[in-house]
């Protein structure tokens, strides 16, 4: 998806504007007649369906992005919760296990930093994966050489916590409109502007300030959706929500 946040996609569709209202314009004094109530009452649909896909997939996206750093703390928390109830542990096991918790924060960071890179993430993934599993096992080994029964009931579920939402955030990085929708947000700003130069088809000279400016807000419009629903990838980070996970793996040190 990483080329749906690319710059090119805003000049890819800024030129594809410019040129559909050409188009419309050209057939517009081709034909030479009245367009006429019921071609404009269509022509208001079509703008005010593009209006609503814009306003949808824009809320959407928001919504998504916020639930998306809210998850971010969700996890920090989880993880230091965790991290805390080490000291619950017997002192021999404490080391091996905290160091585990460094690496392991340490591949979260990196695969949210890497996923520009598919390759890359999907090893950090791989990564943080492995070790999962491995805090797992060092957490039950030393549990049950603690020596009061309720300091498995206090690590055992902050573990399961822990992992519990690195899932959940993986799923939240898959959850995106249908793609039939993003299709739709780039074909229906072509077809209102193919409408809209058929309808300044009226006036003799073209108004370049007017194109450039049509062209140039729906493109733009266009982008930030696609930046807000796949941040990392475009001009949107999510540098200031991760700043919290650095600083706990600071504290870890």
């Amino acid at each position: 998806m990483k080329s749906l946040v690319s710059p090119f996609v805003v000049v890819g569709l800024f030129a594809g504007i410019l040129i559909f209202l050409e188009i419309g314009r050209q057939i517009g004094r081709w034909r030479e007649e009245s367009a006429g109530s019921a071609f404009g009452a269509m022509e208001n649909a079509v703008f005010g369906l593009m209006g609503l896909l814009i306003a949808f997939t824009f809320s959407g996206a928001a919504s998504r992005f916020d639930a998306r750093r809210l998850l971010v703390a969700e996890e920090t928390n989880a993880i230091g919760t965790a991290y805390l109830r080490i000291d619950l542990l017997p002192s021999a096991r404490q080391g091996a296990l905290r160091e585990s918790f460094r690496r392991y924060l340490d591949a979260r960071l990196a695969f949210y930093s890497k996923l520009g890179d598919a390759t890359a993430a999907r090893a950090e993934m791989s990564r943080f994966t492995a070790l999962q599993g491995e805090i797992w096992s060092q957490a039950v080994t030393a549990c049950r050489e603690a020596p009061s029964p309720w300091t498995t009931n206090l690590v055992m579920p902050s573990l399961n916590t822990m992992f519990d939402i690195a899932t959940t955030r993986a799923v939240a990085l898959q959850i995106h409109p249908p793609p039939i929708i993003l299709v739709l947000l780039g074909v229906l700003p072509l077809i209102c502007s193919l409408l809209a130069g058929f309808d300044a088809a009226a006036r003799k000279r073209r108004s370049l300030m007017h194109m450039l400016g049509f062209a140039a807000v729906l493109a733009i419009t266009v982008y930030i959706i696609l930046d807000y629903e796949y941040p990392r990838l475009g001009l949107i980070r999510e540098d200031a929500t991760d700043r919290v996970l650095v600083e706990l793996r600071q504290g870890m040190n």
